[in-house]
């Protein structure tokens, strides 16, 4: 049974867009800080990569700008602190440096409940979608290796797939067409980041924040999450309360 704090978030949410039912029949789900914690990982590699050309790439610099396409990070972050533009060229050199170093490291762990979160949504008869802002190749074959039984491949948005990353809504639309063409309230959206919770409100779909990183909870909410949950875990033992199976909610 849903709770009511779900039930009141639901009816904020119609209300807002003037839709006449949540109706999910995908979830899509972020890469990063979501299917994996991969964040202590990646905040490591934008330190060193950044500083071999003379940047300084924060812990929370990190986290403020998880789930923009990567190239955009670095022009972003290279026109903040030398005053100046860089070809898209540059940046994904820069960017792959990154990859690189990323790459070397121990692979991050899958985040706990988030295959446990996967088996109920997919016993629910829900398609599960990924909308990352990687283009990071082996990253996607991962996600295959570790999700696959839960995921097709069809129904993974990169970075490769988008002109304009999180937090545009681009990368959820495009979403919403890769698992069938459904509408923004025939989907939910799970997300870690400001700049990923953004874009799941900017494309109008329910957005679910999971607070798996360091930043307060006020911050997701303050970015138009229409709920906030404190892990996947919490998510995951929580679903029956977020999702009831019946021909649409309201």
């Amino acid at each position: 049974m849903r709770s009511e704090k779900f039930v009141s978030a639901i009816e904020r949410y119609l209300s807002q867009h003037g839709f006449g039912a949540l109706c999910p029949k995908a979830v899509l789900f972020d890469m990063d800080g979501v299917c994996y914690d991969s964040m202590p990982n990646h905040v490591v590699a934008w330190h060193e990569s950044m500083a071999h050309y003379g940047l300084v790439m924060t812990a929370a610099d990190a986290y403020a700008t998880e789930g923009a396409r990567g190239i955009d990070t670095v022009r972003n972050l290279y026109r903040s602190q030398k005053g100046g533009e860089i070809s898209l060229e540059q940046a994904q050199e820069m960017y792959d440096l990154k990859s690189r170093i990323f790459h070397s490291m121990t692979p991050s762990p899958i985040m706990p409940g988030v295959q446990e979160l996967m088996a109920q949504i997919q016993a629910d008869g829900i398609t599960i979608g990924i909308v990352t802002g990687s283009g990071q190749r082996p990253l996607i074959a991962r996600l295959l290796d570790d999700f696959g039984r839960f995921l097709s491949v069809d129904h993974i948005v990169t970075a490769y797939d988008v002109n304009r990353g999180k937090p545009a809504a681009d990368p959820y639309l495009a979403g919403l067409k890769k698992v069938g063409g459904l509408q923004p309230w025939q989907a939910m959206v799970v997300e870690n980041a400001p700049l990923g919770v953004e874009a799941g409100v900017a494309a109008r779909i329910f957005t679910i924040a999971v607070n798996t990183g360091p930043l307060p909870e006020e911050m997701l909410a303050d970015k138009g999450a229409n709920i906030v949950f404190k892990s996947m875990t919490d998510l995951s033992s929580q679903w029956r309360e977020v999702y009831t199976p019946s021909s649409s909610t309201s």
